[in-house]
């Protein structure tokens, strides 16, 4: 049976890993996510509201929610809504023989 190295995840030692590893920390510093921040289905970055950043309601399977989604996906459903003849008022149906 053939033998096989060890894994070694150690990232070699040469200016391009220094390069990376400084860029690394200057990065993660600007997270805002941490212990006391955890980012979750309800944490307010998450959350659709009005904002451009938030997509979901926080409810769980919550599809059906005219409130759902950026700023901008709100405003592209209203508009998209106009010329869809299938509307909250006129729903997908299942037809009948």
């Amino acid at each position: 049976m053939a033998q096989s190295e060890p894994l070694n995840f150690e990232q070699p030692k040469n200016d391009l890993s220094s390069i990376a590893e400084a860029e690394r920390k200057k990065l993660l510093t600007k997270n805002d996510y941490n212990l006391k921040n955890n980012y979750s289905s309800v944490n307010n970055d998450a959350l659709a509201d009005g904002d451009a950043y938030g997509k979901g309601t926080g409810e769980f399977l919550d599809v059906y929610n005219q409130n759902a989604g950026a700023a901008q996906d709100i405003a592209e459903r209203k508009k998209e809504v106009v010329i869809n003849e299938y509307q909250p008022n006129k729903p997908y149906t299942t037809p009948t023989a």
